[in-house]
């Protein structure tokens, strides 16, 4: 062998230690997940949506995931840690969280997996184009109270009051309780606003309840579907017709759900993580709302406060839990 191929080939073998760790020297995205609930369903389907996108964790994605374990007030400080941490996209749900993550930061891109409509507080320029860190999906939930009323009038044509089950201090309230009110004088109703804390004293929440004589009752809060044992404990103390979320329904929290469906959702919001690791600007990603929506009847649960479901209820109804 020649003495030029032989130092070229010397040369060939110490590239390949090098040319082996560029290899594995794979970019990792940094991706702060934080939520008012501890781990549930909904995480593992927005964990399941990154997989779909080519994002799998200990590979090219690392979720630095915290939660609030249910108490709202701890939401600010866990945003910030994770805005410390320097992570690439922030990732949360419900109204409170979006304002935590406003607070953190201005600049890190933040999606939004299920919230109030961001226009109309004044978090976002317009639906198409929102301008500044913050895209996501938003859904309608001062409409959705109000047909949840209604659904709940065919399902028990005897009422004439129907408890609202509020989180005390959520400033989106007023409006909800505007839709239904609106919705009510159509159908002759009258209504009960009921506030409890959550998480809170779940007597205090029962008595509060028990104060109160309704006929039917409306779960309208879009943190419901992280306190389904409060409103099952609820819904179990009035016996009478409830309807709340589709997810509530499901757990077995209230005999019949109406609304969007929150696990889609999560998974859903996977889909602007991608966008946004790849290069996008989120004030460029039009805010989504959702087109489907959907029924769920528990019949175990309403057989177990005994509470009929009309035909006409179940001849609605995307899913029957028997």
């Amino acid at each position: 062998m020649r003495r030029r191929e032989f130092v070229g080939l010397l040369g060939g073998v110490a590239a390949w230690p090098l040319a082996a760790g560029a290899q594995q020297a794979k970019p990792v995205a940094r991706i702060g997940l934080f939520l008012p609930p501890p781990r549930n369903l909904e995480v593992d389907a927005f964990l399941a949506g990154l997989r779909d996108f080519g994002w799998i964790e200990g590979d090219n994605a690392h979720v630095e995931y915290r939660d609030a374990g249910g108490d709202d007030s701890r939401l600010p400080a866990l945003a910030a840690e994770l805005v410390a941490l320097d992570v690439d996209v922030l990732v949360t749900a419900t109204f409170p969280g979006i304002l935590a993550a406003r607070g953190a930061t201005t600049k890190i891109p933040t999606v939004m997996i299920v919230d109030p409509d961001l226009v109309t507080i004044g978090l976002a320029a317009s639906m198409a184009h929102p301008g500044g860190n913050i895209t996501g999906q938003t859904f309608f939930l001062t409409e959705l109270a109000a047909k949840r009323l209604e659904i709940l009038a065919g399902l028990a044509p005897a009422m004439t009051r129907a408890g609202v089950l509020l989180q005390r201090g959520n400033p989106l309230n007023a409006g909800t309780m505007s839709a239904m009110t609106a919705a009510a004088q159509v159908l002759k109703l009258q209504l009960a606003p009921i506030e409890v804390d959550v998480p809170g004293d779940l007597q205090g929440a029962l008595a509060a309840v028990a104060a109160t004589r309704v006929d039917g009752l409306v779960i309208t809060d879009a943190n419901a579907f992280v306190t389904s044992p409060i409103v099952a404990a609820i819904v179990a103390q009035c016996r009478v017709p409830a309807i709340a979320a589709p997810v509530l329904a499901s757990r077995g929290a209230a005999p019949v759900g109406y609304g969007v469906d929150f696990t889609a959702m999560f998974r859903r919001a996977a889909g602007f993580v991608h966008r946004i690791l790849k290069g996008a600007d989120p004030g460029d990603i039009p805010i989504e709302q959702p087109t489907q929506f959907r029924t769920v009847v528990n019949l175990k649960t309403a057989k177990a406060l005994g509470v009929e479901i009309p035909p006409a209820v179940l001849l609605r109804a995307d899913d029957v839990i028997e």
